[in-house]
């Protein structure tokens, strides 16, 4: 498996980026197993006024169609929702990367007791950037995502 900081860092952009447009910072990309990036995207919720437009699922689209997801790696800065644990378990991710579950756990748990490989990376980054955003923006954040745990 390729270097799991290394993968991080383009979510963390994508979340930087996302921070930039005035949006939520949680970012997320999708790799092979060979390290080479088959798509990346961040939340887009607030820019594009879509609840559904989550880090992972604008990842997920900004792939494209894949013959198969099992070989692929789902890298998120944040624990993904219930929303995003069914796309990853709706495609058949096997390895999910998260940057940190300490703010919002979501669905790893049930990840893990349904086979999937989650590693958990407890990025003190990951943590300050979105705590940051929660901090100034409670109510965005009570919105969607809190409301859900």
């Amino acid at each position: 498996m390729p270097n799991p900081e290394e993968m991080l860092a383009v979510a963390i952009k994508e979340a930087r980026k996302g921070l930039a447009e005035g949006g939520i910072p949680i970012g997320a990309a999708i790799f092979r197993r060979d390290g080479r990036l088959v798509g990346s995207g961040h939340n887009r919720r607030l820019q594009e006024n879509d609840p559904s437009a989550h880090g992972e699922t604008d990842a997920f689209r900004n792939a494209g169609r894949q013959r198969s997801y099992r070989d692929l790696i789902m890298v998120t800065t944040l624990a993904p929702c219930w929303y995003c644990t069914g796309l990853i378990r709706q495609f058949g991710f096997r390895t999910v990367i998260i940057g940190e579950s300490r703010t919002f756990e979501g669905g790893i748990h049930w990840l893990r007791e349904n086979g999937f490989e989650v590693h958990d990376l407890a990025s003190q980054e990951c943590i300050e950037l979105l705590g940051g955003f929660i901090r100034e923006h409670p109510e965005i954040w009570s919105e969607d995502i809190a409301e859900s745990g």
